[in-house]
């Protein structure tokens, strides 16, 4: 259900904080204003929100493991977002239908890229609910964490520094996350096992990978 991702490399992530550092942020709450645990700040600058969305979006749809673990339909303009002393965003799941200039998507999984170190920080952790134990995440500058969008999940408060990050919302060919993870799996050992089996036993495996995207899939735009 969760993949973390080496996404960025150093030159990007340093672009992407001057980026940051130079565009004006306002109060989160500009994008869901009856929100009552949305406590951050987020991008509000269009020549620095068209740029850096473009070095992430092409950073994620150039991505093998995320192409392969999200099977990406479409992306929303992934948008950075600051936690300063005292912010956070309290637990919460996301929208199920994101509003985009083009038209809405379906948030079938949710993507958080971290843009800064986790010794940059104190709290902040991206804390997911995973039962009565729940995961938390403070990735590496220039790292990514995919997970589904459903799930509750919120940012812990950040009690020193700063924690930057981008987010984006992703529609999946595959909505269903069961049959999305299935067929992951199957496709990881496929690829990793694929030339230790006799041709023939690789070909009926094939098949099936085929055939289970044939059934699953919405289909190619």
């Amino acid at each position: 259900m969760f993949k973390q991702l080496k996404l960025l490399d150093q030159a990007q992530v340093n672009e992407l904080r001057a980026i940051a550092e130079s565009g004006k942020f306002v109060d989160g709450k500009i994008s869901n204003p009856f929100s009552k645990v949305k406590n951050n700040l987020q991008l509000h600058d269009l020549e620095a929100y068209d740029k850096s969305s473009k070095i992430l979006h092409d950073a994620l749809m150039s991505n093998r493991e995320f192409n392969d673990f999200a099977f990406p339909e479409k992306i929303a303009p992934p948008l950075i977002t600051r936690y300063q002393p005292g912010m956070h965003y309290g637990i919460h799941a996301d929208s199920a239908i994101i509003p985009l200039p083009d038209g809405p998507i379906r948030s079938d999984l949710s993507c958080t890229i971290f843009l800064n170190g986790p010794d940059d920080y104190k709290g902040g952790a991206l804390h997911i609910t995973q039962g009565e134990v729940g995961l938390r995440f403070k990735g590496l500058a220039g790292t990514a964490i995919a997970y589904p969008s459903h799930t509750l999940h919120e940012v812990e408060a950040i009690s020193q520094g700063e924690r930057m990050v981008a987010i984006t919302f992703i529609q999946s060919r595959i909505p269903d996350v069961m049959k999305r993870n299935l067929l992951y799996e199957l496709n990881e050992v496929a690829a990793l096992e694929g030339l230790n089996m006799k041709h023939e036993n690789y070909t009926r495996l094939q098949g099936v990978q085929y055939n289970l995207m044939r059934m699953w899939m919405d289909g190619p735009r």
